[in-house]
């Protein structure tokens, strides 16, 4: 098979084709969120599969293309060390921990919010009316901020999409691998080496995820990314040094 045709390529225009059929075919925007972006477990369009096909889902076209290029810059080197199959294999473990990781967040902050909605006095009739519909009593807000309630309701019913959580998890493994090459950010063109720059973004990831503070907007799976890096870290302890060392394989693609 042509070697074009490499993990990391196969994976951009899967991504893409994704990509096209939900924005670029009519009707179909809407049935692809649905079906294949990562709900809340309790939410109506939840289902196991969006675990992975959540992975080929992005938001806009920058998300789409920056994404695309974090995988082809930090993820050709590692596949030409470890091969396509044990490429692909970490990254989908890293991507899928990172939703699962995700995911388990969000349920645990959500149920934090329902039982204080619940000890406001809140019954749960009306909790579920702001789950389904969005909106509320106004007097709520006397015991519970809207920031909180639209925190709640977003939890609830916003989709998670993107291929980040594995990505951070390639991030992770190409850090380890080449920890003297240097990296900059597009607002922070300054060069780093990867053994400073990626702990720090992480760290900035989590920052964020905890605060809800985010120097990169909104609307941001923060808890993904920290996941997938997580993933990714213990993945390549599993393997041990050796996966780490950088080398040139010749693979038959």
């Amino acid at each position: 098979m042509n070697k074009f045709l490499n993990a990391i390529s196969v994976l951009i225009l899967v991504n893409v084709a994704f990509f096209c059929v939900t924005f670029l075919v009519p009707g179909m925007e809407t049935k692809m969120f649905n079906s294949l972006a990562l709900y809340f477990p309790a939410n109506e369009h939840f289902n196991y599969w969006q675990f992975v096909t959540s992975m080929f889902m992005h938001g806009g076209y920058m998300h789409l293309l920056l994404n695309m290029y974090a995988l082809w810059a930090f993820g050709s080197p590692l596949e030409k060390m470890w091969g396509k199959n044990k490429f692909l294999y970490f990254y989908f473990i890293a991507g899928i921990g990172a939703n699962l990781i995700y995911v388990g967040v969000n349920y645990f902050q959500f149920h934090q919010l329902y039982d204080k909605l619940l000890s406001a006095g809140i019954s749960e009739e009306s909790i579920q009316t702001i789950l389904k519909t969005g909106s509320y009593d106004t007097s709520i807000i006397k015991n519970i901020s809207k920031e909180q309630l639209t925190n709640f309701y977003q939890l609830f019913a916003t989709p998670a999409v993107g291929a980040s959580g594995a990505i951070y998890g390639v991030l992770v493994a190409f850090g380890m691998a080449y920890p003297n090459a240097k990296l900059a950010l597009i607002f922070f063109p300054v060069p780093i080496a990867a053994k400073y720059f990626i702990p720090i973004l992480i760290t900035i990831d989590l920052f964020s995820g905890v605060t809800g503070f985010s120097i990169f907007g909104d609307g941001i799976a923060h808890f993904a990314h920290v996941g997938g890096a997580a993933v990714g870290f213990l993945l390549i302890l599993l393997w041990g040094k050796k996966n780490t060392t950088p080398q040139v394989r010749e693979d038959n693609y």
